[in-house]
């Protein structure tokens, strides 16, 4: 009889749940053409390392846009695998609390890469309770995944982590692994990590699903665990050659299949603009290539006034990947900064997260360095702080306006960033890859605006590469050397 019991409890838990929960996203793709995500020819992994395999990979959890009731997940299999099933319950101590699971379905789609036929399924977690531990795992077509959890947000401005990457491109798993997984290390238990673009290269230096295999190796189950907040950079793009012989830019294909965004962006850039809130903070993402490439500029402005004029929380934080102001290129980028810093500034946003230059910035003043500290001294509060930084091996030179506008740069230089937030305090410290800590500040939010904190400690000197510059697709001036003694990889940036 107990046995019994627990059987009828688990199936009425499963068809009480999969009317909540079960609200799939996906396009379906059982009957369809696979989607062809193969890009320009370069060398494959020996052996086929990331093939799909009968058991799910490449497993990203992602927020909804209201993560106190919703989580997002999406993952691979093989092609036997026709059908896309998880499985959610609330997680307890108790060994056997998947007794309590249950199942919820979404849709797939097949798609054909260097590595072959594979299928990819996503799956909505909605109806959550905020604040809850949750387990679940995802099926393949010999079986399930491990469990994995997560923990929802509460419905308050309560205090958490987060982890900002700059970009990692080139050498993903090779260099770029050690920041990340410094990062989850030093963290602790983040609430969310955020990527500000070109995640993968998408070009020759490995075929793109090759890529796309170390950039899921390099984040292993934290992938599945921490949700992930990307933006899409220039590289997340390829070349689109058209019959004339001009070329145009597209999304690549690994991108709407890789991940389960919330889908509630500008129309224009519908697949890479979104926004989540967090336990008091407003994370809005944007598309710079789309804006600069694909005309969705005013689309993507009208958006964010409205995103942000609504926001509910005292924080308001944006993530993208062309940068207002460049640490490596010698001019900032114009059309965005002409619409969005208005915007910004409008809005009072706290934060600007940013990649692109391989290259660390951190800018409070345009003005430069000196009048920033000037203005603050004399009672002036903080607008949005910009920072730009690299988490990969691709290093740029920085520009000449780096010793005096930004308050803190550094160049050959991987680095990653662990935010927390209060809800009248935001403290950002930027490490080096070793776990060393590089710069930081605390703002302080007042009736008043933002009052910025430097930090109080003695901060490592600043990282620059000695000798004459090395111009891109140069040889390597002699004697040019970076800040740890050894070569500099920077290349200057025109």
């Amino acid at each position: 009889m107990p046995n019994m019991r627990v059987r009828s409890f688990r199936r009425l838990a499963i068809l009480a749940a999969s009317s909540v929960l079960a609200m799939p996203l996906a396009v379906a793709g059982a009957q369809d053409q696979p989607v062809d995500l193969r890009g320009e020819a370069a060398p494959a992994a020996p052996g086929q390392p990331y093939a799909a395999r009968n058991l799910p990979d490449r497993i990203v959890l992602s927020p909804g846009g209201d993560p106190a009731t919703e989580m997002r997940v999406s993952w691979r299999t093989d092609m036997a695998a026709g059908e896309t099933t998880a499985e959610l319950a609330e997680l307890v101590p108790a060994p056997n609390f998947g007794l309590r699971a249950a199942q919820v379905t979404g849709q797939n789609l097949a798609a054909v890469s260097e590595n072959g036929e594979a299928r990819y399924h996503k799956v909505r977690f909605a109806g959550l309770k905020p604040g809850t531990a949750y387990a679940y795992r995802v099926k393949g077509s010999a079986g399930f995944s491990e469990w994995h959890q997560f923990r929802t947000a509460r419905t308050d401005a309560a205090p958490f982590r987060f982890i900002y990457m700059g970009d990692t491109q080139n050498r993903i798993l090779d260099i770029g692994s050690i920041g990340w997984r410094r990062a989850l290390l030093q963290a602790g238990n983040p609430a969310l990590m955020l990527h500000a673009g070109d995640l993968v290269a998408s070009r020759d230096d490995l075929t793109h699903d090759d890529e796309w295999g170390e950039w899921t190796a390099t984040g292993g189950w934290a992938l599945a665990t921490v949700p992930q907040v990307p933006a899409a950079g220039n590289h997340e793009y390829v070349d689109w050659i058209q019959p004339d012989g001009s070329e145009l830019r597209k999304l690549g294909g690994h991108w709407p299949v890789m991940f389960n965004l919330p889908g509630n962006g500008a129309d224009a850039a519908p697949r890479t603009t979104y926004y989540t809130d967090y336990q008091g903070v407003r994370f809005i993402v944007m598309d710079g290539t789309s804006a600069l490439d694909l005309g969705s500029l005013d689309s993507q402005t009208q958006w964010l006034d409205a995103r942000l004029a609504e926001a509910p929380g005292p924080w308001k934080i944006v993530l993208f990947h062309q940068p207002i102001f460049t640490c490596a290129r010698p001019g900032d980028t114009p059309a965005l900064k002409a619409a969005w810093k208005p915007v910004f500034e409008k809005h009072k946003v706290d934060l600007v997260l940013q990649g692109h230059d391989h290259c660390y910035g951190r800018l409070t003043s345009e003005a430069g360095r000196d009048a920033g500290i000037e203005a603050r001294a004399g009672g002036a509060m903080q607008g949005p702080v910009y920072m730009v930084s690299v988490a990969g091996a691709k290093m740029y030179g920085l520009n000449d306006r780096a010793d005096t506008q930004p308050d803190r740069v550094a160049e050959d230089t991987s680095l990653f960033q662990v935010i927390d937030i209060a809800p009248d305090r935001l403290a950002l410290r930027a490490y080096l890859n070793t776990g060393v800590l590089y710069d930081g500040f605390d703002l302080v939010k007042t009736d008043a605006g933002n009052r910025l904190e430097d930090l109080p400690e003695e901060l490592p000197t600043v990282r620059r590469c000695s000798g004459p510059a090395q111009m891109i697709d140069q040889p390597m001036p002699e004697g040019r050397l970076g800040p740890d003694g050894l070569p500099c990889t920077a290349e200057v940036k025109d």
